[in-house]
């Protein structure tokens, strides 16, 4: 028998999608045979959102004022019993009938992920760029090959959740902190390629804000759990540019200069920095 699952579905300003979605969330379900639960979270939503929920059978929790996408995701996790969760986007962009494919990777994994990499992905051409270079910051810091950082359609193990539930960030965050999470600590992290679509309404994502804040979430998250990915790149450019600063004051002056020093003596102590953060991270984790 099929694990049952939890479906939540954040919700902000989502009148002109939402019925679509739910109702093909629970065709796709009730063909699929598995137990499950909708669970709506409507994070104070300011359009007729309310109203469409009112028509239909999902379980619907509601924050009084908007507190972002993660808050909603956190409430909705807080809210479910069920062993696996799902989470999905309500505007429309991703391939609901591919869920159950993804719930049944499950059997092998504790995060199943829907890539945004198959035949038919739209994305703004503006996002492209800083996506392929959050991605590929995210791949070189973790050392681990992400096809898809902040994918929005995924399952996974509520126990998995649960773990990390105190570094999750109430923003757009959310999604990226979990999959690096699950990464770093050795967690089974699959991903199923899938079609993304234009999606229906405006988007809240703010794309300078929001890209700074993803950048920094990445070093944030690997600092938490491998200083040493980022201490020891930093420590090893700086004594480089301190070995070339020593060679260009000692060919011109026949001695090296303060700078040099200065660099080379960062270094080190950005290098013990990271050898004492390691330390630390690895004794809070036995």
């Amino acid at each position: 028998m099929p694990e049952p699952v939890s479906i939540i579905i954040p919700v902000f300003n989502e009148e002109g999608a939402i019925a679509s979605t739910l109702a093909a969330v629970e065709s796709t379900m009730q063909a699929s045979g598995r137990v499950y639960e909708v669970l709506v979270v409507d994070d104070g939503s300011e359009d007729g959102t309310a109203g469409v929920l009112a028509g239909t059978t999902a379980r619907v929790v509601r924050h009084r004022a908007n507190r972002g996408y993660g808050a909603a995701l956190k409430t909705g996790i807080r809210a479910t019993t069920h062993p696996l969760v799902a989470i999905l986007d309500a505007d429309g962009t991703y391939p609901i009938a591919r869920l159950p494919e993804l719930l049944a990777h499950l059997d092998e994994a504790d995060m199943v992920v829907g890539a945004r990499t198959g035949g038919s992905v739209h994305v703004p051409a503006l996002r492209r760029p800083v996506k392929w270079l959050l991605t590929r910051a995210a791949n070189l810091l973790s050392g681990h090959r992400i096809p898809d950082l902040n994918s929005g359609l995924r399952v996974f193990r509520r126990e998995l959740a649960i773990r990390f539930f105190g570094l999750f960030p109430d923003g757009f965050s959310f999604t990226s902190t979990i999959t690096l999470a699950s990464h770093i600590n050795g967690y089974r992290v699959e991903y199923i390629p899938i079609d993304y679509y234009r999606r229906t309404g405006a988007s809240s994502i703010r794309p300078v804000r929001d890209t700074l804040n993803f950048f920094l979430l990445i070093v944030r998250m690997v600092v938490t759990f491998r200083p040493l990915n980022v201490f020891l790149p930093t420590a090893l450019a700086l004594l480089v540019l301190g070995a070339i600063k020593a060679a260009l004051d000692f060919s011109r002056t026949g001695a090296f200069g303060v700078g040099a020093a200065i660099l080379i003596l960062t270094a080190i102590q950005i290098a013990l920095m990271g050898l004492l953060a390691d330390l630390v991270t690895r004794r809070t984790s036995l």
